[in-house]
């Protein structure tokens, strides 16, 4: 289980003082051995795992998944984080990378089209060993270290379960109708809009949200861009929790056994219920982490990792994304 580190591991705020990148430790199983993917650049001539700076507008899990695609040709999702290196760079200005690790399905690799190029010379598929020998880099090492602990401790394939709040909604003061039917203002679409890209960073398939209008909007975006259907229950609404009626329980336990990545889309006063009830589900000691996971501002979402092959095992990290809108 992570600490507090990985909470806050993935906040995509930054300021002018650093320069923000993302990528991945991409992994995959050949005949049953765990390669690594390294890639060696061609103007810098170094040998380094797959990154790049964040365009303007983007939350940094879909940075680290566009890059890894555009440098390697392979498209992933992002599983558990695997830490953040900082160095500084010729203009005095630090540079700031997140990263995740990421399988590499056979699907993924056979649809790959890469062929070297200006930027990316070759890519190499080699043992952790391997690859620790063959980074130029000490930071790049200390992430393949990192990475390397989940491997010893059995915990590198994982699924995420995502606690969503809803964007921004029209305030209660502004709307005479039942609460359940206050609709997003037009921030909370735009708001609803941008974190498409991110919730898709994690693989997400499965879209559970509250029947309130204001949660259905929220995800709307999401099923269109999925081409899936929401599954829209009153178990995990605010005026269920608020009249004692919800079960938050039922919801949370059929997702974990299920071992299927997923979001739950509901209310600010019902998510630490919600992040609650995936600690219980899994065996996880509550801490204080929980509480600043359900701690969301408006269309803010929690990435709450578990063992793909022993959900029981507890949490394996907790990560937070604000959205910049």
């Amino acid at each position: 289980m992570n600490d507090g580190s990985s909470t806050r591991a993935a906040r995509s705020k930054w300021t002018d003082k650093a320069v923000y990148a993302a990528g991945a430790v991409v992994w995959r199983l050949i005949d049953g051995k765990l390669r690594i993917l390294l890639i060696h650049r061609t103007k810098y001539r170094d040998v380094t795992l797959p990154k790049g700076k964040v365009d303007p507008g983007e939350m940094l899990a879909e940075t680290a998944v566009r890059e890894v695609h555009e440098e390697t040709g392979i498209r992933v999702s992002l599983g558990v984080p695997v830490g953040v290196s900082r160095y500084h760079l010729p203009s005095s200005k630090q540079k700031v990378v997140h990263y995740w690790a990421a399988e590499a399905t056979s699907d993924a690799i056979r649809a790959s089209t890469f062929v070297p190029n200006r930027e990316i010379a070759a890519l190499e598929w080699v043992s952790v060993k391997k690859a620790r020998d063959r980074l130029s880099y000490p930071v790049d090492i200390e992430i393949l270290d990192f990475f390397a602990q989940l491997v010893d401790d059995g915990v590198l394939r994982t699924f995420p379960i995502i606690a969503l709040r809803h964007a921004k909604a029209l305030s209660r003061g502004d709307w005479d109708g039942p609460d359940a039917e206050r609709p997003l203002t037009d921030r909370g679409l735009h708001q609803a809009k941008s974190i498409v890209g991110p919730l898709r960073a994690f693989g997400v398939r499965k879209i559970i949200t509250s029947d309130a209008v204001r949660c259905m909007q929220t995800v709307t975006p999401l099923a269109k861009a999925l081409d899936r259907k929401t599954v829209t229950t009153p178990k995990i609404s605010q005026d269920a929790w608020e009249d004692g009626e919800d079960d938050l329980r039922s919801i949370v336990g059929r997702r974990v056994r299920s071992g299927k990545p997923a979001v739950l889309c509901s209310h600010g006063p019902v998510l630490p219920g919600i992040l609650t009830e995936i600690a219980l589900a899994t065996g996880t000691v509550r801490g204080s982490y929980v509480s600043s996971a359900a701690d969301l501002e408006p269309a803010a979402f929690s990435v709450a990792h578990l063992s793909a092959s022993n959900p029981g095992s507890g949490i394996i990290a907790i990560e937070t994304h604000i959205p910049k809108v």
